[in-house]
């Protein structure tokens, strides 16, 4: 298997403390990557260096092939890129935003009418070509954000939180459009605080922590390695105050190799008050591994 992205032991220092700290990884061409980690474990920095918007301080990164500090402008064209911030401008319209786009990365006529009409249908915006972009939705503008970032036909595409902020019904619309270009053959890294995205969506996940990659693997491979089943008990802790004495519940959580073995467990307790057993998610896994949610 081919591969799109390479880091090999990155480093990367602010003030001499270091973000991203000995990463080493593989994104696979034509896979959806999801990289996952709680606020400040080094997600945002990686994507910039794979961006090019920041150096890496030592180590090597590679987008098919280019290096990230000595090729920026081979990297940068087979580079698209979807920021969780609004980035389209609301005084132009949704066709002059693209337009602006395709004539900055040189497109020639007719090819950059052909593109633009291509990606605003498949955005389902080629009726809204003319409307100012202030008058779209949120999740229109999202949409028109992920035409842009296509315009130039880039290898990869970086989603960084695509759809926060988003109705469930939108959502699920951009769900289908970023599979549907994973079946086109894009390559995608996306960075996503929606667990349910990370499993719908991602091929392979990789989870930092203080700059450090600390899981790799597919879903099933994780709920193999840390229990396929698992046991909660309620447990009771005293949340007094000097307001007033009350009682905050709190959940245990119990691995299990199966969730057969969980089940049987549970069957053996003779007091089974506040306990239940069910599946390990991806969210389990990545408290039990980093001690936190992910906001």
């Amino acid at each position: 298997m081919s591969s799109a992205v390479q880091l090999q032991h990155v480093y990367k220092f602010y003030n001499q403390v270091p973000v991203v700290n000995n990463l080493s990884v593989e994104i696979h061409t034509g896979e959806i990557f999801g990289l996952l980690g709680p606020n400040g474990a080094g997600k945002s920095t990686t994507i910039r260096m794979l961006t090019t918007l920041t150096r890496p301080s030592q180590g090597q990164v590679t987008v098919f092939g280019y290096d990230v500090t000595r090729d920026q402008f081979q990297v940068k064209r087979r580079i698209g890129v979807v920021l969780q911030q609004i980035s389209v401008d609301g005084d132009l319209t949704v066709w002059e935003n693209l337009e602006l786009h395709g004539r900055l990365h040189h497109l020639p006529q007719p090819h950059r009418q052909q593109q633009i009409n291509r990606w605003l249908d498949y955005v389902e915006l080629g009726d809204r070509r003319q409307d100012s972009v202030k008058t779209l939705s949120g999740g229109m503008k999202r949409r028109l954000q992920i035409a842009r970032a296509l315009l130039h036909q880039p290898q990869i595409l970086f989603l960084d939180e695509p759809t926060v902020g988003l109705d469930p019904q939108t959502r699920r619309r951009l769900w289908e459009i970023i599979r549907d270009l994973k079946r086109l053959g894009m390559t995608i890294l996306l960075t996503t605080h929606y667990m349910d995205e990370v499993e719908y969506l991602c091929d392979r996940i990789g989870i930092l922590d203080n700059g450090q990659l600390i899981e790799l693997g597919t879903l099933a491979e994780l709920r193999h390695h840390h229990g396929e089943g698992l046991v909660m008990h309620q447990a009771h802790s005293d949340g007094s105050s000097g307001d007033g004495d009350h009682t905050q519940n709190r959940w245990d959580y119990q691995f299990f190799p199966t969730l057969d073995a969980a089940k049987q467990y549970l069957e053996q307790q003779s007091d089974k008050t506040g306990m239940l057993v069910r599946p390990t998610n991806l969210e389990d896994i990545f408290v039990e591994l980093t001690g936190r949610n992910l906001d």
